[in-house]
């Protein structure tokens, strides 16, 4: 080696940021292998280079002892004192071993050894840069495909989705750009693997975060997320600012907003509703598009009833149960939905014989809490149970007379 090599190294320590001091150390124990492999030796052995010209020499390390046992590590003291005669019994003595031909070697060497060390330093920059961007959306590009498993570029590094990452319904084709959700960064031999997904749904937060300035800004805040890749997507938005709509503000002028993330996600349906403290309004919520007419809660089992208009029972419910389904992922709450004329069968039918009975005496039978549609709710009740006792009325008076009518 030379001075334009150390040179070179200095250049890397700039460039790279890969210390000249610890590729000199590197080199010198490659060296050191490489010096007992081509000359056939199992003597210890030391390398020492020169940081300025790059000189590089050998030096043979032996304990001097009274009697040799192993020439290739001991040597004796009379040996030693022909050398040096401060040299006793228990000393290490180094004398310089270095081959004719060992600098062709020692470049071949000191070459894969920096090169093996420029990956690995590059390796880890790339794991430093892409481990600080776990739990963020990249945006990538589809390399190939194997076995399911969808590989993309994500600047200098491949990214692999996974089959169980991937929607279903979407169709991955080599040159397509979509965007990724970042799950983990694992550092391997062959540099960092980094795990990607389309299916996440913090996904779906990050995309809003994207478009909607208003959630960046933390005016508007993501409560809940409850995701079915592919079909439909609920979330739920609150601000304590009453002068913001956090619904208006995602779905955005005319749409424009959800549309991006709808179109991002290839066509996937998203609902956003308001968020609640309170459980009974936040179930109604979270069950839209359908219309709720009231809700009973079970605070110990986290349990709702909910009833709703005939005509909107199979919108509650929704296709293969996926409304219901995902009203419940998003408040975390166990929700039974019912049709008024179902409830009304099983539980008003019998109270309603009794003309006698209140609405106030129906609600305590039946447990509800109906803080949503109570006024709406009593008045129909009460108005029902009045035209019944006026009918009531009328059929005496008919009696009435029909009696008189028969004396006469």
């Amino acid at each position: 080696m030379n001075t334009e090599f150390m040179e070179a190294l200095s250049d890397l320590e700039h460039d790279k940021g890969i210390k000249k001091d610890v590729l000199l150390e590197a080199i010198e124990t490659a060296l050191i292998s490489a010096y007992k492999r081509h000359f056939g030796t199992d003597q210890n052995a030391r390398v020492e280079i020169d940081g300025d010209t790059g000189e590089i020499k050998v030096f043979a390390i032996k304990n001097v002892v009274d009697e040799v046992e192993d020439e290739d590590t001991e040597i004796s003291v009379e040996d030693a004192h022909a050398i040096h005669e401060k040299y006793e019994a228990g000393d290490v003595l180094e004398t310089e071993v270095t081959p004719r031909d060992f600098g062709r070697i020692a470049a071949q060497t000191a070459k894969q050894v920096v090169v093996q060390r420029i990956r690995e330093a590059e390796r880890g920059i790339i794991y430093d840069q892409y481990s600080e961007k776990e739990n963020e959306v990249l945006t990538a590009i589809v390399h190939r495909i194997e076995r399911g498993n969808v590989y993309v570029e994500l600047g200098r590094a491949e990214g692999i989705i996974p089959v169980s990452e991937t929607v279903y319904s979407e169709q991955y084709n080599i040159n397509d750009r979509l965007k990724v959700y970042v799950l983990e960064v694992k550092k391997t031999n062959k540099g960092p693997q980094i795990i990607v997904s389309r299916t996440h749904p913090a996904l779906i937060k990050r995309l809003f975060e994207i478009e909607v300035p208003e959630i960046r800004q933390n005016v508007v805040q993501i409560k809940s997320i409850a995701r079915e890749a592919g079909g439909r997507t609920k979330i739920a938005v609150w601000s304590d600012e009453k002068d913001v709509d956090p619904v208006g503000a995602c779905v955005g002028h005319k749409g424009t907003r959800i549309e991006k993330v709808v179109e991002e996600l290839g066509g996937e349906k998203i609902d956003v509703v308001p968020w609640s403290s309170d459980p009974i309004e936040f179930i109604a919520n979270a069950l839209r598009p359908a219309k709720v007419v009231m809700v009973q809660i079970n605070e110990d089992e986290k349990a709702a009833k909910v009833i709703v208009p005939d005509y909107q029972l199979s919108l509650a419910i929704g296709k293969e149960g996926q409304n219901a389904r995902l009203a419940a992922k998003l408040t975390g709450w166990k929700i039974d939905i019912k049709s008024q004329s179902q409830t009304e069968q099983e539980v008003f039918g019998e109270a309603f014989a009794n003309a006698d009975t209140s609405f106030d005496s129906l609600a305590d039978t039946f447990g509800v809490v109906d803080r949503l549609n109570e006024e709406s709710a009593v008045e129909e009740a009460e108005e029902e149970l009045i035209l019944d006792e006026l009918a009531k009325n009328e059929g005496e008076e008919d009696e009435g007379v029909s009696d008189q009518e028969e004396t006469k």
